[in-house]
């Protein structure tokens, strides 16, 4: 699998390796034992699948908060996503800087979201599938989100003049200038 760390650090870019023939391709997209020799050791207890109908459907920035923050690793199953983390841990020499990174189908990327930043996605193609591993189960009381179009993060999400289409909960969500974050950089 190559890891490639992002300019913040304890986010990831993994690709696992894909094998093909003339019918189609294997690929291993998780395994544990090869991710703990990289230093990356996670216990997933939850698999999430969603699917956005719609180019420009934006969903995040989310996070859940301690005690059940969540780490992430997120792919595509179908289709085409621009993934991005947001540090949102106080006193992090990084804090409200983020990273994207495409992931499709096509390309087999995954990207891990550690505890301690937000996480959110918009579709660059009809019908896209995303799928990601939590490291806690939901948990409704733990659940939050920054605004996406936050001035202070200024995420280019690249949406070319199409329209997001947003939920409720994250068109109302506050900007990290009014965020109060429950985590805190621990150095």
């Amino acid at each position: 699998m190559q890891i490639e760390q992002t300019a913040l650090l304890g986010v990831v870019i993994i690709t696992p390796p894909r094998f093909g023939d003339a019918r189609g391709f294997f690929s291993e997209s998780w395994n544990k034992q090869k991710m703990a020799d990289a230093g990356l050791d996670f216990d997933w207890v939850q698999d999430n699948h969603s699917l956005s109908a719609k180019v420009g459907t934006i969903r995040g920035l989310h996070f859940q908060a301690p005690p059940h923050a969540q780490d992430k690793l997120v792919r595509c199953g179908k289709g085409c996503l621009f993934d991005v983390a947001v540090d949102i841990r106080k006193g992090s020499p990084t804090y409200g800087q983020w990273v994207g990174e495409e992931l499709s189908f096509k390309n087999g990327k995954q990207l891990l979201v550690p505890a301690g930043f937000a996480h959110g996605f918009v579709a660059r193609e009809p019908d896209t599938e995303i799928i990601y591993k939590c490291s806690d189960f939901y948990s409704p009381e733990c659940d939050g989100a920054v605004r996406w179009d936050s001035a202070s993060i200024g995420v280019d999400w690249a949406l070319n003049g199409v329209d997001p289409l947003l939920s409720e909960k994250d068109a109302k969500a506050p900007g990290l200038e009014y965020f109060d974050s429950p985590f805190v950089y621990e150095g």
